[in-house]
């Protein structure tokens, strides 16, 4: 349990010596004292009174190691919003409808991206995004489409637009298939995903061109997930590629994932 060291880190963040929390809580410093250094351990109605204090769960406050946190979601912790990391909770989209009331297919372009980190939550601002209809796809789930940019996903080319089916649950993010992740760091990034969310919280995401590295993203940091359906691109893939080459590529990129992957999990 983590308990010990949780209770610690929040006090120290929130400017609070021991006899101060000790006396906001009802406890003896000594008591407190006790519970930091992890040789005694609170009962039910004292973890209820941290509970409500730091505005934190009782079992994130035993269970999570709050110090391995990315400092956006620790805040957003003891502002009291407690978003759900492990990808169990269904998420509450944004979206807009057209006159039958059937879901829109908003569009992002290039020059809507930053608009869109702030305004993805925002119906006001999706109403401006250009939209369309699809009839061959699905009426009964949400699509979005993105335009990425670059070369780290060929043959997708820079300036594509690239579709994807909107992913309530992040635990269904299947390894080794495209998607769209949009993040607090990345922004929009259309990327091969390898789930990692039961084992380290995090996102392993890598690119069909061997030029980019893998790179991991931590699961408190996204902000949405669309699963790839289809792009539309103004360029033809390259005819003239070898397709030996290509397969060269894939296995280097497989290998590259594997050595990651084995990083990963190797103990510290």
């Amino acid at each position: 349990m983590f308990f010990a060291n949780n209770i610690q880190l929040l006090r120290k963040r929130k400017k609070r010596s021991q006899e101060e929390l000790a006396g906001a809580l009802g406890l003896k410093r000594t008591t407190l004292s006790a519970y930091e250094q992890g040789i005694a351990e609170p009962n039910l109605e004292t973890l209820i009174r941290f509970s409500k204090f730091f505005k934190i769960s009782i079992d994130k406050l035993l269970m999570l190691n709050l110090s391995s946190l990315s400092e956006m979601y620790l805040s957003e912790l003891e502002k009291g919003i407690d978003t759900d990391i492990t990808g169990k909770k269904i998420r509450i989209l944004a979206t807009t409808v057209n006159d039958e009331n059937q879901d829109n297919i908003e569009v992002v372009p290039l020059k809507a991206k930053a608009g869109y980190m702030t305004g993805y939550a925002d119906p006001e601002y999706l109403r401006v995004l250009p939209c369309f209809h699809m009839p061959f796809l699905s009426k009964e789930k949400k699509y979005r489409t993105f335009q990425v940019s670059g070369d780290s996903m060929p043959p997708v080319s820079d300036g594509a637009w690239v579709t994807g089916e909107y992913v309530q649950n992040w635990n269904h993010i299947r390894s080794g298939e495209p998607y769209i992740i949009v993040s607090q760091d990345d922004g929009v990034a259309f990327k091969i995903i390898y789930n990692k969310v039961k084992e380290n919280q995090t996102l392993l995401l890598t690119s069909t061109n061997p030029y980019y590295e893998p790179y991991e993203i931590n699961i408190q940091d996204v902000i949405e997930v669309w699963k790839f359906v289809h792009y539309i691109s103004p360029e033809l893939p390259d005819l003239s590629t070898d397709t030996n080459n290509v397969g060269k590529v894939l296995s280097e990129l497989k290998r590259e994932v594997a050595l990651l992957k084995n990083r990963i999990i190797e103990p510290k």
